[in-house]
C-alpha cells in the first residue's frame, strides 16, 4: 500500500470514528408517533421471530432516528436493548427473569442523557422488568398498562396519572394484549392493527410529554 492510500485511508476512519462519536442533541420527545410505531411492531415480529438481528438493527434505528443520539451511542443501545430481550425470553420464572436486568440498567443508563430531567436509573429499569413479567402472569393489559405508564412518567419527568401518559402506557397494553391473543396464528392483518394501535398510544405519548 502507498503512503497516500494509507494516509487517505486513515483520514477516512478517522472522519467515520468522528461523525460516529460525536456528541448529538439527543431529546427523548423528538419521536414521530406513526414512526415509532412502524419501528416498534417491526420490533414485537422480530422478537417473536427470534431474529435478533433484525431486532437489533430496528431497536438501533429507533434510537438513531427517533431521538437523535450519535451512531455509536444508538449502537450501544441498540445492543442492550437486545441483549435483555434475548435474556428474558428463555425465562419462565420472576427470578430468572433478573438475568435481563444488567441489560436494562445500561440501557436506561444511556438514555438518561436524552430525558428531560433526571431519573433513577435502576428504578427505570425494574419496572420495565416488572411488566415484562407481569404480561406472563396473566396479569390484564388495564394492570400492566399502568406499570408501562409509569416507566414512561419516570422517563420523562412527568406523573404517570397525567392523562397523555396513562392513556399511552393502557393503550400500548392493550396492542400488547391483541398480539398475545393472536398467537401463532397472526396475521399480516393483525400486525396492521397492531401498529395502528400503537400509532395512537404513541400520540398519547407526544402529546403528554410536549404539553
Amino acid at each position: 500500500m502507498s503512503v497516500r492510500k494509507l494516509i487517505v485511508g486513515t483520514a477516512l476512519a478517522a472522519l467515520v470514528a468522528a461523525y460516529a462519536g460525536i456528541p448529538r442533541q439527543a431529546d427523548l420527545r423528538a419521536f414521530d408517533p406513526a414512526e415509532m410505531a412502524r419501528l416498534e411492531t417491526a420490533m414485537w415480529r422480530d422478537y417473536y421471530d427470534k431474529r435478533y438481528a433484525a431486532l437489533f438493527y430496528h431497536l438501533y434505528a429507533s434510537t438513531r432516528t427517533q431521538f437523535g443520539f450519535s451512531p455509536f451511542r444508538s449502537l450501544h443501545i441498540a445492543f442492550s436493548a437486545a441483549e435483555a430481550a434475548k435474556s428474558f425470553q428463555p425465562t419462565h420464572s420472576r427470578q430468572e427473569a433478573n438475568a435481563a436486568l444488567p441489560a436494562l440498567l445500561a440501557y436506561y443508563r444511556d438514555f438518561a442523557a436524552a430525558a428531560p430531567a433526571g431519573f433513577d436509573v435502576e428504578e427505570a429499569a425494574r419496572l420495565e422488568l416488572d411488566w415484562w413479567q407481569a404480561r406472563r402472569e396473566a396479569v390484564g393489559p388495564q394492570d400492566y398498562g399502568i406499570t408501562i405508564a409509569r416507566v414512561a412518567a419516570l422517563t420523562y419527568g412527568k406523573r404517570a396519572e397525567d392523562a397523555g401518559i396513562r392513556q399511552f402506557g393502557i393503550a400500548r397494553a392493550e396492542a400488547m394484549a391483541y398480539r398475545d391473543a393472536r398467537g401463532e396464528g397472526i396475521t399480516e392483518a393483525d400486525w396492521a392493527a397492531i401498529e395502528t394501535l400503537l400509532a395512537g398510544a404513541y400520540r398519547s405519548l407526544k402529546a403528554g410529554v410536549v404539553r
